[in-house]
């Protein structure tokens, strides 16, 4: 089995590191990566395990090579031009999405027909080049094929993140958890990154009444879109990320505050944007999501 892992930051080379011992996997990733996983291997440390991981790693697609799977690991942001740089070379591969936020199904449905989606709700934080440390896990791994039921191909893929020893599951209605992910990703990331804290200071009550606000927008954007969540209401789903998510989570620190301190880019768009664009188009308030979104605009100068 052949994997290709597109965009590999430290979610996409984690999970190189535990596939390569099954399968042959290659990671395109920045450069600085690829050099340091050439010179001395990948180094993962963490609930994942400790270890040093060799596979190939480039800032380019090898040549002549199909893939029977590709694993888009990248920021939403990069989709589009990942895809477009490498698709006549992934359009024969089933296209996983491994990302956060909503629509990077859709625009990978524009380079292939078979598309799966994924959630991973779990902490990926740089410890230096070629250095990650994973540090929380909220959940399983869920694969489904894009926008809902399973299929062999998704069969194949839940079996081997299995054997890789990652704790994964095929879904019925992948849709439905990713947007379920997304809930999280809106709550507290943003709020992490402006406030610079690990999520789990965020269940003050001061915190805790813009997460509430947050919430209750985006489970009203995501009834009108038709997607039915395992919560019966906003107040339930916030019971569960109190009691279950946070606490699971609460060391770590937001992916979002981790780009803002590097300079780079951020998936606001595709998070707490996305919920006050599709906000705006049913003709729902979301002035709390819209006003992370500004807030994360400026914080990085996207806007």
């Amino acid at each position: 089995m052949k994997l290709l892992i597109l965009g590999a930051g430290a979610v996409g080379l984690s999970l190189a590191a535990r596939l390569s011992r099954i399968c042959d996997v290659h990671a395109l990733c920045r450069s600085r990566h690829a050099d340091a996983i050439r010179r001395r291997s990948f180094r993962m440390s963490g609930i994942w395990g400790d270890g040093d991981f060799r596979f190939p790693a480039s800032d380019k697609l090898p040549d002549d090579v199909r893939f029977d799977y590709c694993l888009v690991t990248s920021k939403s942001i990069h989709t589009r031009e990942l895809c477009d740089l490498s698709g006549d070379r992934i359009g024969d591969s089933e296209l996983v999405s491994m990302q956060n936020g909503i629509g990077n199904e859709e625009i990978l449905r524009d380079y292939s027909p078979r598309v799966i989606g994924g959630t991973i709700i779990t902490g990926f934080e740089w410890r230096g080049v070629a250095e990650v440390e994973v540090t929380v896990e909220a959940g399983p791994i869920r694969l489904g094929r894009f926008p809902s039921g399973t299929d062999e191909g998704v069969e194949r893929l839940v079996a081997l993140f299995q054997q890789a020893g990652l704790r994964a599951e095929a879904s019925e209605t992948i849709l439905s958890d990713l947007w379920a992910k997304t809930l999280y990703n809106c709550a507290l990331n943003p709020l992490g990154a402006i406030m610079d804290v690990p999520y789990g200071k965020l269940i003050d009550r001061h915190s805790w009444s813009i997460i509430r606000g947050v919430i209750l927008e985006a489970f009203a954007v995501c009834m009108t879109e038709n997607v039915r969540l395992r919560w019966r209401s906003a107040d339930e789903y916030l019971d569960y990320l109190r009691r279950v998510q946070l606490p699971a989570t609460a060391g770590h620190h937001s992916s979002m505050l981790q780009d803002i301190r590097n300079g780079h880019a951020t998936e606001i768009d595709f998070l707490n944007g996305a919920v006050a664009r599709l906000g705006e188009q049913r003709g729902i308030p979301t002035p709390i999501n819209g006003t992370l979104a500004e807030l994360i605009r400026f914080k990085t100068a996207e806007g």
